[in-house]
């Protein structure tokens, strides 16, 4: 999960409740802090060799910038993640990342991490696109789409809420939204040719990450998937070699994006061709020859 500046102990019990494709949960961003974290969690993931992207979260953009700040000089941390899709103290409303104004806010706060941003966007907006624009005009250098979509799970025979976060509900992850995901990947890959882009929602399989590389995303997470099966990105990894081994693709990188390309080339060949007539004039006689 996400971490913030201080420690954060998260939504009540119980916290996730599985649907028929996926799951929701209210975790709530339950975490013991940048400073615990850097201290107790970053080495053991240092000394084994990973390269470690590091999410921060915040109620206020002081916040997000004080976590930040706490980064500076983590070893091994290549990058950090800024999350948008939460609470906004400031505008109770809403949260960051429904807000063009809040996204470029928070994000422009975190400048003092002196390492690469991404910004990790909520779909529960009109314009997903907008919002990844102001992200990336307050520095950020990727885009992490999507965060999960606002749901929540009701007890029939109770009567009541069936998670910890009663009306608050919690968000859906799992296959469920990976079409979602897609197309929100999709979109700001036509609207941001050359921004990094990591798909996310309902990874589940080889062809999964396939579909995500050929919409638009340079590299895929895995998330819920690994609540069943913890090897799960080791799996889906191994069905996408497959699907390249079979399909005989060489490099991945080579059907990122894909279907824009395809698309690029059907919208050039449906359109008229125009046939250029040129005129030249004889220097010496004054003739027109067309």
């Amino acid at each position: 999960k996400s971490l913030a500046a201080e420690p954060w102990a998260g939504n009540p019990a119980p916290r996730v409740h599985e649907t028929p494709a996926g799951m929701i949960n209210s975790v709530g961003l339950q975490g013991p802090g940048v400073s615990r974290w850097v201290e107790d969690e970053l080495p053991a993931l240092v000394n084994r060799g990973a390269r470690v992207v590091a999410s921060i979260w915040g109620r206020r953009v002081e916040v997000y910038a004080r976590a930040a700040a706490l980064l500076v000089g983590a070893p091994g941390v290549v990058a950090v993640e800024v999350n948008v899709s939460c609470p906004n103290l400031d505008d109770r409303s809403r949260m960051f990342a429904h807000s063009a104004t809040a996204t470029f806010d928070a994000v422009a706060a975190t400048a003092v991490c002196g390492l690469p941003r991404w910004v990790k966007l909520s779909p529960n907006v009109a314009d997903l696109v907008d919002i990844a624009g102001a992200g990336l005009n307050a520095g950020a250098e990727a885009l992490v789409l999507i965060n999960t979509l606002l749901g929540m799970a009701i007890a029939p025979r109770r009567g009541t809420y069936r998670l910890g976060s009663g009306s608050g509900g919690g968000g859906l992850s799992g296959p469920a939204i990976r079409p979602v995901a897609v197309r929100a990947v999709h979109d700001c890959r036509a609207a941001f040719a050359t921004v990094g882009i990591v798909g996310v929602g309902g990874v589940t399989r080889g062809i999964d990450a396939v579909e995500m590389l050929m919409a638009g995303a340079d590299a895929v997470e895995v998330g819920t998937a690994t609540f069943r099966e913890p090897r799960a990105p080791v799996q889906v990894l191994a069905g996408l070699q497959r699907w390249c081994r079979w399909n005989g693709v060489e490099r991945v990188r080579s059907i990122v994006g894909v279907v824009h390309k395809a698309a690029a080339t059907a919208k050039a060949a449906a359109e008229p061709q125009s046939i250029a007539v040129t005129q030249s004039t004889d220097a010496t006689t004054g003739d027109d020859h067309g």
